[in-house]
């Protein structure tokens, strides 16, 4: 795992990109610099009474000019305190934290689901190889344009609203797609159904887990998820998915 660093950032701008989803891009010191696609960042609040740091992926990094971009979803007290934040002000963050996707020359899927979409921005950008970016939705579209001139595109939303009517394996088999390598982020029941697909198509998989978190660096084991080996740290068979993860070949862990 690189090297983290805790420094104040500051916040370049924001807006609402979608109902609820908020796009922040941050100056950092030295963690964009730093930053690989599918790590995070951990950002505190400023209210005391949230002591512990909200992990948030990241979605593009700009390493020239050491900034980072974060889209997140408004869930709870900490992120509403985020999404208030204006130009020049400043928040506390740690990072980069995680492993994040190993990039390789393959024919690729790059699925998200939900808020799992972010992360694949930066990934389509330094992945040197044919891209097919599966994107799912509840309804409301976000991101859209980001992913344009990487790759092929293509949709699936709940509700039908735009492109397939369904989940991400639907828009695959929809569009006749396939793939040498899958990399994946988005809510478990997505993430175990794209094991399952990968598995008995014989393709290689990597997966990006959402899990609560809280320390953010391995020590609490809070965050972790059932794995195939025996963790090192705990002796048992899980992986501290902060620390180990948040990316994990498919093989590697259990739904």
């Amino acid at each position: 795992m690189a090297e983290k660093f805790k420094e104040q950032a500051v916040v370049i701008r924001q807006e609402e990109i979608s109902y609820g989803i908020y796009s922040m891009w941050l100056k950092t010191e030295q963690i964009a610099g730093k930053a690989k696609p599918g790590q995070f960042i951990s950002l505190y609040c400023h209210d005391g009474s949230r002591m512990l740091p909200r992990p948030i992926s990241i979605c593009e990094i700009d390493a020239k000019d050491n900034a980072l971009r974060i889209v997140y979803r408004v869930a709870g007290k900490g992120t509403e305190e985020f999404s208030g934040l204006s130009t020049g002000d400043s928040i506390e963050i740690v990072g980069p934290l995680g492993n994040g996707f190993p990039l390789k020359e393959k024919k690729a899927f790059l699925i998200g689901g939900g808020i799992g979409i972010p992360p694949m921005v930066e990934l389509a950008k330094q992945l040197n190889c044919e891209k097919q970016m599966v994107l799912g939705y509840r309804d409301t579209l976000f991101l859209q344009e980001e992913f344009k001139g990487l790759g092929s595109m293509y949709v699936a939303t709940e509700d039908g609203s735009y492109g397939t009517e369904g989940n991400v394996l639907d828009a695959i088999k929809e569009n006749g797609l396939d793939a040498e390598i899958i990399y994946a982020c988005g809510p478990t029941p997505m993430l175990k159904a794209i094991k399952e697909y990968a598995i008995a198509n014989g393709i290689e998989c990597w997966l990006s887990l959402e899990e609560k978190m809280a320390c953010g660096i391995g020590a609490c084991l809070a965050c972790v998820c059932k794995s195939k080996e025996k963790d090192s740290h705990s002796n048992v068979n899980n992986k501290r998915v902060c620390k180990e993860g948040p990316v994990f070949r498919a093989e590697e862990v259990e739904f």
